[in-house]
């Protein structure tokens, strides 16, 4: 499986990804639909661009392929020249083709997502201006995006509070989430892997409490999703693909912090989350997508069996005698291999498809959500741990 992997990243993943790279306006081109016809004047995401950018400046640490570097570069740079607001403070949610502002809501969630692939960027480069715009937005968020709760998530330009209507669904409007919650967590352990910052290791520890204490449900074995202001759960809500990829994101995040009481806390919690999605949402071959009110959803969303892929071997590295997690991945990647990676010549991976593998037309191969972010993390994860799933 690791040399599958392997060969899908740089074979296909890598490849696709420097074609959508737009050399006349910089960043990389925003929409590719169904029928593989890219749109060169679609919005660009910030959150697109700057998950590329994590992506290849991930991809160049590991194979030490300077062409990555190139690449990560020229995102990196998109990030500084047009999705920052050198005006007001923190990053966009999304800028025209050619990088004028398109939508200048400020964004828990998207602030966050610039610490990731800017500390990573650092890293990769040793740019100095990496990180301290990543260690900006780290003070951005939290004197500017917090209550004496925790992190709100939707501002205007001048972050002044607005709905939050970007990562509410499910027919709620959310004034805190699950989700922004995790990626703030994710985005501070890599900044903390690369500074060592005290400041940001302080609230990677709260951060850590908040799960275990108010988004970790231990009746349900899951995690709640939806929260009104005070972190009260607000809608029935089982998100599979969130709680797989919390577990091995909070494991990451006690490896790079070091302390062992933060291990010891959070590892019955990996467990649990890990045993219960392998319990109620893997039927063998891949995994559905949520449970809302009792009512699963059996969508293949391609971030979904990604993640699935690194969360099982998460679980069967912290718990080797349950073998079943190790066969859960190597059966999750035949999944994707067989069905979610796109075989026309210039795609990549569906979008969607359904839970028998039948790829569902009219989802976008490239939009604003939908970048190299999960899989190509996969692909590195897998080589990275290198786990012999033959």
């Amino acid at each position: 499986m690791v040399e599958e992997v392997k060969n899908h990243l740089t074979d296909c993943i890598i490849p696709f990804w420097k074609k959508l790279r737009d050399d006349e306006h910089g960043g990389y081109y925003g929409w590719m639909d169904f029928d593989l016809s890219v749109d060169k004047k679609a919005v660009k995401g910030c959150i697109l661009n700057s998950r590329i950018t994590w992506f290849f400046a991930n991809a160049y640490l590991l194979l030490k392929d300077e062409s990555l570097l190139a690449e990560a570069r020229h995102g990196y740079e998109f990030m500084q020249k047009y999705c920052v607001d050198k005006e007001k403070g923190g990053v966009y949610w999304s800028v025209a083709y050619d990088g004028t502002p398109e939508d200048t809501t400020k964004h828990t969630y998207n602030q966050a997502f610039s610490i990731y692939a800017l500390s990573s960027y650092y890293d990769a480069s040793g740019d100095k201006e990496a990180l301290d715009t990543a260690m900006a937005l780290f003070h951005i968020i939290e004197e500017r995006c917090m209550d004496e709760i925790g992190y709100k998530e939707a501002f205007d330009r001048e972050f002044r509070e607005i709905d939050n209507d970007k990562l509410s669904e499910n027919g709620v409007m959310a004034e805190k989430t699950m989700n922004t919650l995790l990626h703030v967590f994710e985005a501070y352990t890599e900044l903390y892997r690369v500074s060592g910052n005290e400041d940001v290791k302080k609230r990677l520890t709260w951060i850590l409490d908040t799960i275990a204490d108010k988004i970790y449900n231990p009746a349900l074995h899951r995690q709640e999703v939806f929260f009104d202001r005070e972190m009260n759960s607000i809608l029935d809500l089982h998100s599979y693909g969130h709680d797989i990829e919390t577990a091995w994101l909070i494991r990451r995040g006690t490896d790079i912090l070091g302390d062992k009481s933060y291990e010891e806390k959070m590892l019955p919690i990996i467990l649990d989350l890990t045993g219960q999605v392998y319990k109620v949402a893997f039927d063998g071959h891949s995994l559905a997508n949520e449970c809302e009110k009792g009512v699963v959803s059996e969508d293949r969303i391609w971030w979904v069996q990604a993640e699935t892929v690194v969360g099982f071997l998460n679980g069967y590295a912290l718990a080797p005698e349950h073998k079943e997690y190790l066969e859960a991945a190597k059966a999750q990647w035949e999944f994707i291999k067989e069905h979610v990676i796109d075989k026309r010549a210039g795609s990549e991976w569906f979008w969607l498809v359904t839970k028998s593998g039948e790829p569902v037309a009219g989802k976008p191969i490239v939009e604003p959500w939908k970048c190299p972010y999960h899989n190509g993390r996969m692909c590195l994860e897998v080589i990275r741990r290198n786990v012999d799933v033959a």
